[in-house]
Formats: structure tokens, sequence, C-alpha cells
């Protein structure tokens, strides 16, 4: 991916009918919901330019540059509309200072998505010349033909031997649209139950009704019949070895919302909690492990695992000094073996699932799970969670409080 150069983006902060460039003059007031708006619609192109559209924070209306100062905190505000959760899936930008005209200016460079329709808060924007505007369902249609097999990610790789009765329909319409989309946009009645589903993402499009890999993690009737892979082992062992007697195991099934459901029951019902009332006036309870730590990296597993070329579940192993949790799918884009859990580091193998469990409220904050994860270890008196990550797999291993 190269960015414009400064001659480049000089012209282009010039060009008041540039449909690749936005300006603002500062980031306060209102700004900050534009800029996103503006970030979302420059990750659709619908124009279809495939070439990066900036934001300029720092310039005015007529393309000159207010000599704003460009401070690091600044440029962190900025780079956390990528993260933040409310633009889905999560776009690729990069934010930076440059030196336009004789100022400093941020400029933000988002790239087209590969998976449109990209959302803010539930709406699809788009640019409409030099201003942006909401998608019409007629953009929309556009913006799901727009998506090509083999540039899309394989979380929106259709199933050829998946119909659309595999889905199941009530849940789309009465769980799933509801936490996607704006009440203004839900309630808007021109669209058929096809488009819905294709705007989602569930099927290729309206006119190639057949479900993706995301339709059927997020809406199957079976979803293990087209994904053997797409379900966790969960296993407790009496030791600290395999080879220990085995207390409890359960294969969980089911879409992503059934299993985090279950996962969290068997979480909930294996984690004890030790009862102090001789080092304190008032009695205090200690869990072994806190379950917001647990459940941060086990929907971690499931959100980052590979579903393409491999047969493995996520494993969940609980012995009795840890608990091992084996993700089927190793560093990914951007992240590496050298670079895992470094803060800001992040990437996404599949980012439309990332956009259904943000919409489902399994996932608050894009790229935070393991950070907050070794807080709240760290508070509950947890050893520090440890990674082993591999080409093909990542272990992530949490040791019981002492």
């Amino acid at each position: 991916m190269n960015s414009y150069t400064n001659d480049e983006l000089e012209q282009m902060i010039g060009d008041l009918e540039s449909d690749l460039a936005e300006r603002k003059e500062s980031f306060r007031g209102g700004a900050p919901e534009s800029v996103r708006e503006a970030v979302c619609a420059f990750a659709n192109d619908l124009p279809n330019h495939r070439r990066p559209g900036v934001v300029c924070i720092g310039v005015n209306d007529k393309g000159i540059p207010t000599g704003l100062e460009v401070t690091d905190e600044l440029l962190r505000s900025l780079a956390d509309i990528k993260t933040d959760g409310n633009i889905t899936p999560p776009p690729t930008l990069t934010v930076g200072k440059q030196h336009l005209l004789g100022n400093d200016v941020a400029v933000i460079t988002v790239w087209p998505a590969d998976s449109p329709p990209v959302r803010y808060k539930g709406r699809i924007y788009i640019r409409i010349g030099p201003r942006r505007g909401l998608a019409s369902a007629q953009d929309e249609r556009i913006l799901n033909e727009k998506r090509r097999f083999q540039d899309r990610p394989f979380d929106v790789h259709p199933i050829s031997h998946a119909q659309l009765q595999d889905l199941d329909l009530r849940r789309f319409q009465q769980e799933y649209l509801p936490s996607l989309l704006a009440p203004d946009v839900l309630a808007a009645n021109e669209r058929t139950d096809e488009e819905r589903l294709a705007a989602a993402k569930m099927i290729a499009s309206n006119t190639y009704p057949t479900p993706t890999v995301l339709g059927l993690l997020v809406l199957g009737k079976d979803t293990r019949a087209f994904l053997p892979g797409g379900y966790i082992q969960f296993l407790r062992v009496a030791g600290q070895e395999l080879g220990d007697p085995i207390i409890d195991e359960q294969t969980i099934t089911g879409t992503v919302s059934d299993q985090i459901r279950q996962i969290d029951e068997k979480l909930t019902a294996h984690n004890r909690t030790r009862v102090d009332i001789a080092s304190a006036a008032v009695e205090q309870r200690h869990a072994e492990y806190p379950l917001a730590a647990l459940q941060q990296l086990t929907r971690n597993a499931l959100l980052h695992r590979n579903y393409e070329g491999t047969n493995a579940p996520v494993r969940v192993y609980w012995f009795s000094d840890r608990i091992e949790i084996m993700n089927p799918g190793g560093p990914y884009g951007e992240v590496t073996a050298e670079n895992f859990g470094q803060p800001g580091i992040t990437d996404y193998r599949n980012p439309n699932l990332a956009e259904a469990m943000r919409a489902l409220g399994f996932v608050q904050r894009f790229g935070v799970g393991i950070a907050l994860a070794r807080r709240l270890l760290r508070e509950n008196g947890n050893p520090a969670p440890e990674f082993q990550p591999t080409a093909g797999h990542l272990l992530a291993l949490v040791r019981k409080s002492v």
C-alpha cells in the first residue's frame, strides 16, 4: 500500500471538488463525528476509484492550512478511529503528520475496503462528489456487487454447497439485524430479506444467495456441517497433564453466539472462589481466575482463528494449575511472532466476523483484548499470561492465582 506524496496531497487538498479528500480545521466540536463518517465513506469507495481517500485535519474548507498544532495526543485520537469499534469492519488506515503548504497537517489515509459495505454506527456512508451522505438501497446493492470473491477475506467467501435454508432467518431478523443497524435504517422497508442478508455479508449477493462463511458462523442451523472445525473442545483435567483423570469434557457447537455463551457457562462453573475470613474484618472472595480475562482470551481465539484449510477446533484445556487456550491460527498480517501482543499492533484474519461479534456485544473495542486480560489477571494476583505463537497455532497459557 503506497501513501500519497506531499505534492499529491497538496494538490488534493487544494481541489475543492475532489471526492478523495475531506478537510477539517480541527478535531473539536462535531469534527470527530464527521471525520469518522468520512473514513467510513472512503472505505466504501462507491465511485470505485480503488485509491485511498484522505482526511486532512488542520485545513479549512478553502484548502488553506490553518496552522493547527499537530500533537501526539491528536495523532493518537485519530488512530483510535480504527479500533474504537464504531466503524465496522475495522478500516485500513494510517495516520501521520505531514508538512503541507508550509504548515503541519494531520493526515488520515483510508484504503478501500476488501468487503464493503462498511458501517459507522450502523449506517453506510458514501462519497457523493465532494460531500458525503448515506447510502441508498441501490448504493448498497452496488457495494455488495463490488465484492470480488478472490479479493475478499475468507470469512465472506460463499460456501458453494450451502443453501439459503441453512441459515436461521428468524434469528437474523430478531437478533442480528437490530444489533447491527441503526433503528432508522432497520425501519426502511424497501429491502428484501436477500438484500438485507447480502448487506450484512451473510450471503454472497442478493442475486447469488449462497451463504458465506460469516453467515454460517453467525446464523447457521448446523455450522459444523459446512465448517467442521467451527467448534470449541473443552476439557477439565484433575491434574497437570493430559493423561490425568478427566473431570469434565464437552464439544461446544452452534453459532459463534452459542459457543460464546456455552464456554462462558463452563468457565463460570469451574472457576472456584476462595473465601478469606481471617486476614480482614470483612470476608474477602478471590477467584482463581478473573472471568472477564478468560472471556477476552476465548473470544479472541474464536475471532482470530483460521477457518480455512483446517478442521481443528479451538481448544480450552483446564488443568489444576493453569488453563491453555489453543487457537488454530497463528499471527496474521501486520502481527508477527516477534511483535505479538504489543500495544497498537493488530490485524484481522476475519474482519467481518469482528464486525459481527461487535454488533452482538461480544467485542466492545478492537485490539484491546490481550491488554485487558493482562490487567485483569494482574489485579487478581495471577501471573501474566504467556503466549506461544507459531505459524499455524497460538497458545495462550493462563496460570492460577497464587
